[in-house]
């Protein structure tokens, strides 16, 4: 897979903005395969984000799962900074979004969007015929995000995080169709 890199908006309030102006760097954001190197830097941003984080042996045997062809991992990094993450499982013919994280100094500048983009590509290219995901109720920034991607709400999970929220099942089922392609095109050509 190449690495491509994306200009990504800052807001100049950002510590983080701040950093790379002293560099004199543009942010851009490269999207790369994730690795067992990656591990360290995602478990803080893990344990931010999830209430019930995974394990770093969790990562590890995902990972495992990866070489043998079961699983795709992406690591999206800034100037040498991992901002974000995400995963497909392919599960027969479909791909299912286990996670999709980014930083939360790094929210709302569009880098949830280029991993989505990246997953939903490589699930167009493996000949996935459907993806699919569960995302919290509550959680209505994310279910905006994949409703641009076409997913569409197909049932509930009661209590499905922490015995206590509930999951919406999503699916986005028109994966090796031309309208599906012409969907991340048009992604593509509004993020520039």
């Amino acid at each position: 897979m190449s690495i491509r890199d994306r200009f990504i908006r800052t807001k100049p309030s950002d510590k983080s903005s701040e950093n790379l102006d002293e560099l004199n760097v543009s942010p851009a954001l490269e999207i790369a395969q994730m690795r067992r190197a990656h591990i360290r830097s995602i478990m803080p941003i893990e344990q931010q984000v999830y209430p019930r984080p995974w394990t770093a042996q969790v990562f590890v045997e995902e990972l495992e799962q990866m070489r043998s062809g079961k699983r795709h991992y992406l690591v999206g990094t800034i100037a040498d900074q991992l901002v974000g993450y995400g995963g497909l499982l392919y599960v027969e013919q479909d791909a299912h979004l286990t996670n999709i994280a980014v930083h939360p100094m790094w929210r709302s500048r569009g880098i949830a969007t280029e991993l989505l983009l990246d997953l939903a590509w490589e699930a167009n290219r493996r000949g996935c015929a459907a993806m699919t995901l569960e995302v919290r109720n509550t959680n209505t920034s994310a279910q905006q995000l994949y409703q641009r991607f076409g997913f569409v709400p197909a049932g509930i999970r009661k209590k499905y995080y922490e015995n206590r929220d509930d999951a919406i099942v999503m699916w986005c089922s028109d994966v090796q169709q031309q309208e599906f392609t012409s969907r991340l095109r048009q992604i593509e050509r509004s993020r520039m």
